[in-house]
């Protein structure tokens, strides 16, 4: 079975390396943003399976980046979870009318990300 390919797309470096070193350890292949301009140029490259997207981030925002990933055909089928500090319902409901597969409330629970990632993913 081929690594699944993940980008984190978060700006906050101990948060990213954070998620890097998880994902690493399950033996994912793993590529980092630092921003929301650098994501989608990160998707458009490394076409991975899922994106971990936060949505406040410099540059573009992670709706933004949703928006953009989920128009264009050439990456409309990466699964995108976002994670966010923000856990208003209003802000769940705009991420998932921006595409959005799943939603992850910081501070993370890597137990709660794990089940999400695999019931996006279908494993």
């Amino acid at each position: 079975m081929a690594s699944i390919k993940v980008v984190i797309a978060e700006d906050e470096f101990a948060v990213a390396e954070n998620l890097k070193a998880l994902l690493l350890a399950r033996g994912y292949k793993v590529f980092t943003a630092a921003d929301g301009v650098q994501a989608v140029e990160a998707a458009r490259k490394e076409h991975p399976d899922l994106l971990l997207l936060d949505i406040l981030m410099p540059k573009m925002g992670g709706y933004d980046v949703c928006r953009i990933l989920k128009s264009d055909p050439a990456t409309k089928n990466i699964k995108i979870v976002m994670i966010t500090a923000l856990g208003r319902m209003g802000d769940i409901e705009t991420a998932f009318q921006h595409g959005a597969s799943d939603y992850v409330i910081k501070p993370i629970d890597q137990e709660r990300l794990f089940k999400k990632i695999d019931k996006v993913l279908g494993s």
